[in-house]
């Protein structure tokens, strides 16, 4: 999976489970700020998108996430590792 089908994927996720606007999910978009989630909503995501993209994510790794396009990121990161394995 590339950066923009992550996006794509974390863009619907975000709006079938937390009823986001699809209009403000640009990569830039801040999770706390902009999207209105809250911590447990943002554990809520990654279990999802584990579930969806079939990888494995610990706490480390979403420590420093704050966009949209960070999750992606990470996502693109931990999909490349597990490809490489």
């Amino acid at each position: 999976m590339n950066k923009n089908a992550i996006l794509a994927k974390i863009c619907d996720v975000l709006v079938e489970d937390f009823e986001c606007d699809r209009a403000k999910l640009v990569p830039e978009a801040k999770l706390f700020e902009d999207l209105d989630l809250d911590s447990i909503d943002a554990v809520d995501l990654v279990v999802r998108l584990q579930r969806e993209i079939n990888i494995k994510v610990v706490a480390e790794d979403f420590k420093s996430i704050r966009t949209l396009g960070d999750i992606a990121d990470v996502i693109v990161r931990l999909v490349t590792a597990n490809a490489a394995k």
